[in-house]
């Protein structure tokens, strides 16, 4: 899920089936159990009267899953499942106690708190955080709103593309294969050996400057000249290295351009553990610093800035408010107007009140939206048409909220004739259900008759809610009961 969800990018992840009858819920579930597992062990054994400590607060300790920019709602069901079926969480709890946060913003916080000098940092300054991870890179556009206390800002949504140190490994492999082919270190045990020590000695210490470099992978009795092998030393030039560089660093530097668009942004902080690499420094430094804009990295290593970052951000939060990465919306029913109308007529339909009409896309909150903790509502009195008549209608509706992931704009008019009931089209997912049962505003006295059918029906309005719970984005849904606005349990 990591890299078949993370975000785009220029490459094609090559990853093995998981095992028949196993799913990604199993998985993640097993993994979590793992982790948590060797985390109450090293804490017992750590920290005084741990066994006690653990014992009492284990049960209502926050949960915070740091993961990559590109990951949603769907990917938050998944790991809040698989804690379930790990047992580190209970169903009941699990709302309350599992907390998800963007890579991006952990390492804003991490990047702050293990940054002394951050006298470039006054309120109104505008600047970006990317974390150059394994897998993937993860972009933040942050609004300094206050210097004392600190207060920052989301300035719109962030970015997420597969361009991580794997990439860079995976295209060495192919280097090394081409230079190697015909020779007895051929084979993939010693291509993988070699990319393995690439990845642990020769990337990291590569910094563009040197002419050669060396791959140390055997012993003195390996020896080829004709393939550039030394006492087991293989020898690479700077300009074979630079060739496993390039696709990254531009996939790196697009995102960046594109997340720093129309933005006067003044300063970059470079995290992660690639992040460290001297000369992806060196070339983000010289790319973006010939735009205006310095690279600032960190004065820790910051490897594990998503993880650090994550329990800084559940102490301090810093963060106030978050840009929405999508257009989120309703299919909404929208009456028919043959003036406007006219070439939507063949997927036209007659309602519950024996009107015509067609569906839309209702956009409720649109892609960078600023939201935060506080509940907000954003959209009053949609209609809703309830059918009383219905025996199977008990006064409980289902509200589905929608999120548009088309790169084009999302659409107004859908065509649902051709798709099954609540298959949608392509570019929408569902992102939230809400469930509310309305039985106590179903007044006999209120209704209406269909003039078609002679059917009676209810209006209702109702109104929708949105907020943050962490990267959560939480919704529900008002009405009015008698003479109190009701709202639904939070989904």
């Amino acid at each position: 899920m990591k890299l078949d969800r993370a975000g785009n990018g220029p490459y094609s992840p090559e990853y093995p089936p998981l095992p028949r009858g196993v799913s990604l819920v199993e998985v993640y579930s097993d993994f979590i159990r793992y982790i948590y597992g060797v985390t109450k062990n090293f804490f017992i054994n750590n920290t005084p009267n741990g066994q006690q400590t653990w014992s009492r607060l284990h049960g209502q300790m926050p949960i915070v899953f740091c993961t990559p920019n590109g990951w949603d709602v769907c990917q938050h069901a998944v790991l809040s499942d698989a804690s379930i079926r790990a047992g580190i969480a209970a169903e009941g709890d699990a709302e309350d106690r599992l907390w998800f946060l963007t890579e991006g913003e952990a390492s804003v916080h991490y990047a702050l708190a293990h940054n002394k000098t951050v006298d470039w940092l006054d309120q109104g300054t505008i600047f970006a955080v990317t974390d150059v991870g394994g897998s993937t890179v993860d972009s933040t556009l942050y609004h300094c709103q206050s210097r004392s206390p600190l207060v920052l800002e989301e300035v719109c949504a962030s970015a997420c593309v597969q361009a991580g140190g794997i990439f860079v490994d995976q295209t060495i492999r192919e280097i090394l294969e081409r230079k190697l082919n015909g020779s007895e270190y051929s084979d993939p045990e010693s291509i993988s050996l070699m990319v393995r020590q690439f990845e642990q000695k020769t990337k990291r210490a590569f910094d563009g400057s040197q002419a050669t470099n060396v791959i140390q992978f055997g012993s003195s009795k390996d020896n080829d000249s004709v393939y550039d092998i030394v006492k087991g030393k293989l020898t690479l030039s700077c300009e074979e290295i630079e060739e496993a560089y390039v696709s990254v660093i531009f996939s790196i530097v697009d995102s960046c351009n594109t997340l720093l668009a129309n933005h006067m942004v003044q300063y970059l902080i470079l995290v992660g553990g690639f992040g460290e690499s001297p000369y992806l420094r060196g070339q983000l430094k010289c790319i973006l610093g010939g735009k205006g804009t310095e690279v600032v990295t960190v004065e820790e290593p910051s490897k594990k800035a998503a993880a650090d970052g994550a329990v800084i951000w559940y102490l301090t939060e810093l963060v106030e408010g978050r840009a929405t990465r999508f257009d989120y919306g309703i299919i909404h029913a929208t009456r028919y107007n043959p003036s406007l109308h006219e070439k939507y007529k063949d997927i036209s339909f007659i309602n519950t009140d024996g009107g015509k009409y067609i569906s839309t896309f209702k956009v409720l909150i649109p892609k960078d939206t600023i939201l935060n903790a506080q509940w907000k509502i954003l959209v009053h009195k949609t209609r809703v048409l309830l059918d009383p008549s219905d025996p199977s209608f008990d006064g409980e509706i289902v509200a589905h909220i929608l999120s548009w992931r088309g790169k084009s704009p999302a659409p107004h008019i859908l065509d649902l004739s051709q798709f099954q009931s609540w298959e949608l089209p392509p570019g929408l997912e569902e992102t939230i259900q809400i469930r509310a049962n309305l039985g106590a505003i179903l007044n006999p006295a209120k209704t209406s008759l269909n003039q078609t059918t002679g059917k009676p029906y209810c209006d209702a309005n109702i109104s929708y809610e949105f907020s943050l719970k962490g990267m959560k984005l939480r919704a529900r849904i008002h009405w009015t009961e008698k003479v109190l606005m009701r709202p639904s349990m939070t989904n």
